[in-house]
């Protein structure tokens, strides 16, 4: 790029973020003192000087696992849910109508009296086709009917974007049939694991019990399916390996498929799922499916039958009656999480209409509580993070310049998607009675999968949502090159019309940052900017943007959360790049927003300073130890502590915004900090 290019794009990335700058009108700073502990020195550690005194006064809610800011802009967006709920029961809306819908399955979920009156009975027909099993060939079908109403097999498939032809839909298969939440569970020795396991071992035998079974039977049972999981996990991959989309993407033909696992009954498998017509499908894991086909063979019919209907019973449990339920959450819920009681039905129905009326709800949710005002100001947002987005690029000293402009290229067609869709989804094919929740789920399922099989052979709707406008959360996604943001999100802590911006950049903006990261993280940067998985780096730059990450991946490995359990650095490195690429780019671009002026102290804070505050708010949070062990096993994103405390230490605006000095606990050398973009 010319110097008079370089000239001309800082000038217009300057005027875009100029159009952000702070206003005449006097804000608040957006900054909660109550939450913090001024007694702990910023330097030493971050995130208990921002929320130290929340942390220390504050109470983990006894049907929650943990609580934070994420869980209290929740709660708002359940609250708010709430009224429109109630709004829609006592509109007495038409049969067939989304308002009655929204109606007649919150109620359905709610009407305990007749839940616990039908048991088990409900799904007694799924359970008879279990029982019916009784050949290979029963086998593939029972495996793809999990596809249609829920349960286990040792493998199963999505159909989404095909990551290196991001125009159409494919199929991919996936290693899947743990009932635990991660193959670690299985496989990690010591006194502490044995035992999760047998509690593990016994839950599975109270609930086959609770079905039907012979107490006896039960118990044998829930030894054989523990040792079935237990093979399964020895064969799958683990979380590390699953993370790489190149080893992921494997085409092969239905004959290829055939030749990995011979003996598995395919035709059937594939009649059954709608899938035949597929000349070719996706394997994720090759060698896995190929290690599982002799297995299949050799788990006799009555322990692959015994295995189906633990996972059919334990993923209705939830819908059934009070004590089927009860005891599916005393293990899952207080067992595995450390959580004391359950949710408040009203909230865990709140859940369901998520999952099967989301955005009928959402449109609702937006009329009501999202302002035109805030879109616009977030997609200004947007623009000021890509322009500072640019210029960083464009002054990586390490990256070349034929990189830097498939970067710049790919970062100019990011797709920013804020607050709501376009359209909205027709839900009117899903038929809904008041007095029937498992039928609902059920006819919801197949309305769901029938609506996803219709994809095949079509071009990828790009203007799709993957989370409700509700929900308080946000994703970037590579195939689509999209970074997307739902309107329950755009709220403070984490967005504040009314706030002075620095709190804003370093709050949304990080998150914005954080998303946009992804697209440069050691997995989204495997896609171009049309989204195709291919390798668009020279060789040298890709060796130095790997050894950075190493580094990163190093740091984040000597943090211990709980004493002898470390954060596995390579498993949350994607989201941690997110996190150090998000929070330097969010600094950069509020920087430039105050247009060579200095930002105003309020609240006896720099603007510098309030930006890296509201950082560390949106991170307020705290788990139960339970909860905690499951996610460093589980999760790919870093406890909130060091989303805090890891990033900042390699940004050297942050030591110069609290004079932070050698002897700080927080403090590294200039030459371990880590910068990649």
């Amino acid at each position: 790029m010319t110097q008079r290019n370089t000239l001309a794009a800082t000038l217009v990335a300057l005027a875009l973020l100029a159009g952000c700058s702070q206003s005449s009108a006097p804000r608040h700073s957006g900054l909660l003192p109550a939450n913090m502990d001024k007694s702990i020195k910023p330097g030493d550690d971050f995130f208990r000087y921002a929320n130290g005194h929340w942390l220390k006064s504050s109470a983990i809610r006894p049907d929650r696992p943990a609580d934070g800011a994420f869980y209290a802009l929740r709660d708002k967006s359940l609250a708010d849910v709430r009224v429109l709920v109630d709004e829609a029961i006592k509109a007495d809306a038409p049969a067939g109508s989304s308002t009655r819908q929204i109606a007649d399955l919150y109620q359905s979920f709610m009407d305990r009296a007749t839940r616990d009156a039908r048991g088990l009975t409900p799904i007694q027909p799924l359970l008879a086709e279990i029982e019916a099993v009784q050949s290979q060939s029963d086998l593939a079908h029972a495996f793809a009917r999990t596809a249609r109403i829920g349960g286990g097999a040792p493998f199963s498939f999505w159909i989404g974007a095909d990551e290196k032809h991001p125009d159409r839909y494919s199929v991919t298969l996936y290693q899947s049939g743990l009932g635990l939440p991660d193959r670690d569970y299985y496989l990690k020795t010591g006194q502490e694991a044995e035992a999760l396991r047998q509690q593990y071992r016994a839950h599975i035998a109270t609930m086959l019990a609770r079905s039907g079974t012979p107490e006896a039977q039960a118990q044998e049972a829930a030894s054989r399916i523990l040792a079935l999981e237990t093979r399964l996990a020895t064969l799958q991959w683990d979380k590390v390996k699953l993370r790489d989309r190149e080893l992921g993407y494997n085409p092969k033909s239905q004959a290829e498929i055939r030749g990995l696992a011979p003996r598995f009954d395919w035709s059937r498998w594939l009649a059954d799922t709608g899938l035949a017509g597929q000349p070719s499908l996706i394997v994720g894991q090759p060698d896995y499916l190929s290690a599982i086909d002799g297995l299949m063979a050799e788990i006799p019919l009555a322990d692959w039958r015994a295995y189906l209907r633990w996972h059919l019973i334990s993923d209705w449990a939830p819908y059934l009656d009070k004590e089927t339920d009860r005891l599916n959450f005393a293990f899952f819920g207080t067992t595995l999480s450390g959580t004391p009681q359950q949710r408040p039905d009203w909230e865990r129905a709140m859940g369901l209409l998520d999952s099967h009326l989301g955005e009928a709800v959402g449109e609702r949710y937006v009329a009501r509580y999202f302002p035109p005002e805030a879109k616009a100001r977030m997609e200004q947002l947007v623009e000021n993070l890509r322009s500072a987005y640019g210029q960083s690029i464009r002054e990586l000293e390490w990256m070349s310049e034929a990189t830097k402009a498939k970067a710049l290229e790919k970062l100019a067609k990011f797709r920013p998607k804020i607050g709501y869709p376009d359209s909205w989804k027709d839900y009117s094919a899903i038929t809904i009675h008041r007095d029937d929740l498992v039928g609902n789920l059920l006819r919801a399922s197949e309305v769901e999968y029938a609506d996803r099989l219709a994809r095949l052979g079509k071009p990828v709707d790009r203007n799709e949502w993957h989370m409700t406008p509700q929900t308080v959360n946000a994703y970037y996604n590579p195939s689509n090159n999209e970074i997307v943001f739902p309107a329950a999100i755009l709220q403070p802590p984490f967005f504040d019309m009314a706030a002075d911006d620095a709190v804003n950049y370093g709050a949304i903006g990080g998150v914005i940052g954080h998303e946009m990261g992804h697209g440069f993280d050691d997995q989204g940067a495997k896609s171009d900017g049309d989204g195709v998985l291919r390798d668009w780096w020279t060789p040298q730059d890709l060796k130095e943007f790997r050894l950075r990450t190493s580094r990163l991946v190093a740091q984040y490995n000597r943090f211990e959360p709980i004493q002898g359990q470390f954060v596995n650095g390579a498993f949350t490195l994607g989201e941690n790049i997110g996190d150090l690429g998000g929070l330097t780019i969010a600094h950069k671009a509020y920087q430039l927003s105050l247009n060579g002026q200095e930002a105003p102290v309020i609240d006896g804070y720099t603007g510098d300073q309030r930006f890296f505050l509201g950082w560390a708010q949106v991170w307020k949070g705290k788990y139960r130890p339970e909860l905690m062990q499951m996610l460093l096993r589980s999760d790919p994103h870093s406890p909130p502590e060091y989303r805090v405390n890891g990033v900042l230490p390699n940004l050297p605006a942050f030591y110069d915004a609290f004079n932070v000095q050698p002897g700080d606990k927080l403090y590294l050398p200039p030459q371990k900090r880590v910068k990649i973009w």
